[in-house]
């Protein structure tokens, strides 16, 4: 319930009394459900990590006790890992694996590969081919713009790493999308730090430090690439 009302502070509550527990063994079914509840808490609250482990933890439940739910966690498992901007492939591990040519699968693996490539026409296609598979879904549907986001952001700042002045009209082409998200786009972009300059809206030119030019999303990435190199350590690990 809390779930559905996105009412993650009674829900963290209600999570974290489940997990400890200790008067019986929990079924493998109500572990599941469990750990998918604090998956969508952890992301909704962008806590990628956690969230990955969750869905990663209530797929092997619901795995174990027989229940579809097994395959739409893992399409929240590929969803957290796509947010969470990694190079990993969730269907790399053992127990996902014999899943990645599932039906209802398929179209999650061919994001990943469209998201991983940085191919924005490619991850578009995807989510309008495969509309009943992933975009009837409220929870991904939910997060899909942070997904579009996140790809035009990775894009964006290897188009303009050879410049130090580019067009906007020119970004707008190479990214599908109009003038007035393309400044957007770079306004959220210059405020992270993701990416350091100014932008001439007379002239309609992004100019920048190319030595500086992505410099804070690089390093952040570096991070992000360890830590989540860790996470799969520790989940190949439980695996094994």
């Amino acid at each position: 319930m809390y779930t559905a009302q996105k009412n993650n502070k009674k829900l963290k509550t209600l999570y974290e009394q489940s997990l400890h527990i200790k008067s019986a063994i929990p079924h493998p079914l109500i572990m599941g459900v469990i750990r998918e509840c604090g998956g969508k808490m952890h992301l909704r609250e962008e806590e990628y990590e956690n969230a990955a482990t969750d869905f990663f933890e209530a797929f092997k439940n619901y795995d174990e006790s027989g229940s579809q739910r097994r395959i739409t966690c893992l399409k929240y498992l590929v969803l957290a890992y796509m947010l969470m901007k990694s190079d990993i492939n969730p269907f790399d591990s053992q127990e996902a694996k014999p899943y990645k040519n599932d039906a209802d699968i398929l179209a999650m693996t061919n994001l990943v590969s469209a998201y991983q490539n940085n191919d924005i026409s490619e991850f578009e296609k995807i989510l309008k081919l495969n509309r009943n598979t992933i975009m009837d879904d409220p929870f991904i549907r939910e997060h899909i713009e942070d997904l579009l986001g996140n790809v035009r952001t990775q894009v964006l700042v290897k188009l303009i790493k050879p410049y130090t002045k580019i067009h906007i009209p020119f970004i707008s082409k190479e990214l599908n999308i109009d003038t007035t998200e393309v400044e957007s786009l770079l306004v959220q972009c210059i405020l992270d730090s993701t990416i350091q300059g100014r932008i001439d809206q007379e002239h309609q030119l992004l100019e920048l430090e190319k030595k500086t030019a992505g410099t804070a999303r690089f390093a952040a990435l570096d991070k992000w690439t360890t830590t989540l190199g860790n996470l799969h350590l520790n989940v190949c690990n439980k695996i094994a």
